[in-house]
């Protein structure tokens, strides 16, 4: 007797009572999966998933399916804002960041919450010619955030595009070291390495 015929011999409370069971069951599992996935001050992908999905995407690039982009983006004188605003401010800040930036990317892009202040955005089928456009419309748009310009808040970042023999640790470090190179040009611009 297969799934369907013994289902047909339950009694309609009992067929009631597996329903709402199984509603449950899935909701736990969405549940779970936003819970291991999601950075909960943010509400983008935390950092353990984007390295699981940024592993895929090189391995994808490796083969040549096609371009891929990486971007850090790093808060300008967060430090300053927290000891000034108070870290109820520093979050709202972080929180309505990451609300850009997934306004401002598309579907497929991965928004990642990396450290502090700091996030990734992993740019599938995307050159570095497109990501740096990607990147200049995500500062402007934090610029005319009426909250990022309350708090002025500036974004410095790094962009790097996969290369042969690269891995995530690879592209993390050159989009750090374009991070850095864009603080010390003056902030609020973003580098290519």
């Amino acid at each position: 007797m297969d799934f369907k015929q013994k289902l047909k011999l339950l009694s309609p409370e009992l067929k009631k009572n597996m329903g709402a069971l199984l509603k449950k069951i899935e909701e736990n599992v969405d549940t779970l999966y936003e819970l291991a996935t999601i950075d909960e001050k943010t509400g983008v992908y935390n950092n353990k998933f984007f390295i699981h999905i940024s592993e895929m995407e090189i391995d994808k690039a490796k083969r040549g399916i096609g371009p891929l982009s990486f971007l850090i983006i790093d808060l300008d004188n967060f430090k300053k804002l927290n000891d000034t605003q108070g870290h109820i401010v520093g979050d709202y800040v972080l929180k309505r960041l990451g609300g850009v930036l997934k306004k401002f990317t598309r579907k497929y892009d991965i928004v990642s919450r990396f450290g502090g202040e700091e996030f990734i955005i992993l740019l599938p089928n995307t050159t570095i010619k497109r990501a740096k456009i990607v990147c200049d419309r995500i500062r402007r748009e934090t610029q005319r955030d009426r909250e990022m310009i309350k708090y002025g808040v500036t974004l410095s970042g790094g962009l790097t595009e996969y290369k042969k023999g690269d891995n995530v640790r690879k592209m993390q470090i050159r989009a750090d070291r374009a991070v850095y190179k864009a603080k010390k040009n003056g902030k609020n611009r973003i580098e290519i390495m």
